[in-house]
């Protein structure tokens, strides 16, 4: 794998700096799917930055139980402060994603615009790691950008997400450069994505995948 991109440096300006970029679509989209996830009970999430979304799923679900991921100590010390209220049900580990412990009683995975930070070797190891150690029926919320099929939007998107790598590069030293294709990676794993739903014409886009 490679070296470890520092993301301490970002995540204090993280959500503001999303805000003034997207507006709420971001959050809108990790959340668009949130009520088809009151029957899980034990999550793991990998990367999911200031816990927006973690305490979220933690208020709506107050039986489950939830493993955030995450290489960034500040990352997960602002995830632990917004999920205060559900501490008892939260455990955090700073590592990175292939060297996560998987539960088998796992039964959501959440990579919430954390994906477009690996190689596409790295997504696939993932996905095979994640297959292994889960059951049938465990269900993988995914969220991130694409590049749309619309030929005017096309040259738009692929322009802002090149902007975008460069931007994290300078920042947190991020050697990615271009969008891995996780769609390939959990069908080869055994997922099956039943439900998908796409905004900015097709430039972000959140899917729920199920273990077959």
């Amino acid at each position: 794998m490679n070296a470890h991109p520092n993301f301490n440096r970002v995540a204090h300006m993280y959500r503001w700096a999303e805000y003034l970029t997207l507006g709420p679509i971001l959050q809108r989209t990790r959340t668009h799917f949130l009520p088809q996830l009151t029957r899980c009970r034990e999550a793991l999430l990998f990367g999911d930055g200031d816990g927006r979304f973690t305490a979220r799923l933690l208020r709506q679900n107050p039986e489950l139980s939830a493993r955030a991921i995450d290489i960034s100590a500040t990352m997960l010390h602002l995830l632990r402060e917004r999920c205060i209220d559900a501490r008892s049900r939260l455990q955090t580990i700073q590592t990175s994603a292939l060297e996560a412990p998987i539960s088998p009683n796992t039964d959501l995975i959440v990579t919430h615009f954390f994906l477009d930070c690996l190689m596409q070797t790295e997504v696939d190891a993932l996905a095979a790691n994640i297959a292994q150690n889960t059951g049938p029926g465990t269900l993988w919320l995914v969220s991130d950008f694409q590049i749309p099929q619309h030929a005017f939007i096309r040259p738009v998107a692929r322009l802002y997400i090149q902007m975008l790598y460069v931007a994290f590069r300078i920042l947190t030293g991020l050697r990615v450069q271009s969008l891995p294709n996780p769609q390939a990676a959990l069908e080869r794993s055994g997922f099956a994505r039943i439900t998908h739903h796409a905004t900015l014409f097709g430039l972000i886009y959140t899917e729920i995948w199920q273990r077959q």
